[in-house]
């Protein structure tokens, strides 16, 4: 049977019209992933449909785990096929769950395989995959270019040496650039101490003082720059915010090196004062800052004592204050004009509104940047169907939907670019219901400039790639 046909999702005549003649053959502009670099610049080739589809993706993991898998073929030592045959089970009962809908998208794309994958064809698909494995030089850098990509934010710890970005830049027709990742420096009750050794090493220094951290937090972002990074990401359980003297910082900091433990206030006093230092900075240099908040990480003690983090259970976390916090952060930046180019990511889709509403608080500025402070597309657990849409509802309720910078994958995976082949044709059957409706206009040029700019006009600009010759006319 074959499911994921070229009308998917498409349930009209004009929805079919606006993907087709706008969206679809749209470049991609993925500015946020957690790719690693090295396997670009290496081009590294895959051999292995269960490498390539299951390694490190914990969608897939969380949902084995609900089919009643045994860890062994999920992360443990289960061989290859087994493990393929585990979750093609899986994916069988996952129907309604976007698994379902991204696994036979990836499958149609990229192996031309268009029946559905179940236990009982399952070896026949394994088999087929692994031949065109075998058959076709199925590399990062093939699968990149086959899915129209023309720019990857991969996301970096502030001390990597970006040995591979630099061997990537001008390399190909696409762009590998960096993002900068202080978390372990936000995190100041976890392995602060050891995080801030690190540094130290680094900076040639024993980073004493507050004053020495954050200047050599400058020098690493400057470092970032000089390589072609153009934003920062920031991952927050709470997000919190307060003001802090240079005496209070000073003796958090010491606190925080010497793994004492630390009030919320004191906590929230720290993330502030990193977060507006560097804030500051990312400001100068036209960077994005990028802020993802509301997760409560590794909550399955067992299965992180055994497997560690980022293995699946993680879930969201609910914060009553965080329109205070949220508000007040950017209002720490924006008071002296040094709010940088900003896309706010809640992981609780509860809060869309009061997310969308902060944003629109801070969008004056004297650059004419469009929709300066963005609400960010649905997130981890709302990257779904329904998900996705509700987020464009909210922010077309709230702001300017023209102006909003799109989809990305933040995936670890080679094949999940058909997720935004999933944004677009839900975006595209939002659009033609809101016309057929009458909520929107039925005016041609105006529905492809709001597609195109939302699908990838938007993001080239926000993120000032160069002028490419891809680059869509207006």
């Amino acid at each position: 049977m074959m499911f994921i046909q070229k009308d998917f999702l498409l349930r009209s005549q004009l929805s079919r019209q606006l993907y087709h003649d706008f969206a679809e053959k749209m470049p991609i502009v993925d500015y946020h992933c957690h790719l690693e670099p090295k396997d670009i610049a290496t081009d590294y080739r895959f051999t292995s449909i269960t490498e390539l589809w299951l390694g490190g993706d914990h969608y897939k993991w969380r949902a084995m785990r609900a089919n009643g898998i045994p860890e062994e073929y999920i992360t443990g030592n289960g061989n290859d096929k087994a493990k393929f045959l585990a979750w093609a089970d899986t994916v069988e009962n996952a129907i309604g769950n976007p698994l379902h809908h991204w696994t036979h998208l990836e499958l149609k794309q990229y192996f031309g395989i268009t029946d559905l994958l179940t236990k009982e064809n399952a070896e026949e698909i394994y088999n087929q995959c692994n031949q065109y494995l075998q058959e076709h030089e199925v590399t990062t850098v093939n699968l990149i270019q086959q899915s129209n990509v023309k720019f990857i934010g991969t996301t970096d710890d502030i001390l990597s040496d970006l040995k591979y970005h630099k061997e990537l830049k001008d390399r190909y027709d696409f762009t590998v650039a960096p993002s900068f990742r202080p978390d372990p420096v936000l995190s100041i009750t976890q392995g602060f101490g050891e995080y801030i050794k690190k540094c130290a090493t680094v900076a040639g220094n024993d980073l004493v003082t507050y004053d020495s951290l954050k200047q050599f937090l400058i020098e690493r972002v400057h470092f970032f720059h000089e390589v072609g990074c153009k934003s920062a990401d920031h991952g927050f359980g709470e997000l919190l915010y307060a003001a802090a003297t240079k005496e209070e910082i000073e003796a958090i900091y010491q606190k925080g090196l010497q793994g004492l433990p630390l009030t919320r206030q004191e906590i929230a006093k720290w993330q502030g004062r990193v977060m507006v230092d560097l804030g500051r900075e990312y400001a100068k240099l036209g960077w994005v800052m990028q802020i993802h908040f509301g997760a409560i990480r590794s909550v399955n003690t067992r299965l992180f004592d055994k497997l560690g983090r980022d293995i699946g259970c993680d879930s969201i976390l609910d914060q009553g204050d965080v329109a205070i916090q949220l508000n007040s952060l950017l209002d720490a930046l924006d008071r002296t004009n040094e709010l940088p180019k900003t896309i706010l990511y809640n992981l609780n889709p509860s809060i869309n509104e009061l997310v969308a509403t902060a944003c629109g608080n801070f969008q004056e500025n004297d650059k004419k940047i469009k929709s300066k402070v963005q609400f960010g597309a649905g997130w981890w657990f709302n990257d779904q169907y329904d998900g996705m849409l509700a987020q464009m509802q909210t922010l077309s309720n709230q702001g300017l939907l023209m102006n909003f910078v799109g989809m990305l994958t933040d995936s670890r995976s080679f094949i999940s670019y058909p997720r935004h082949e999933y944004f677009r044709r839900a975006l595209c059957e939002m659009i033609a219901q809101k016309v057929e409706a009458g909520y929107y206009p039925n005016d041609q040029k105006l529905l492809k400039k709001l597609i195109q700019n939302v699908c990838y006009q938007n993001a080239h600009e926000f993120f000032e790639l160069k002028s490419e010759k891809e680059a869509i006319e207006k």
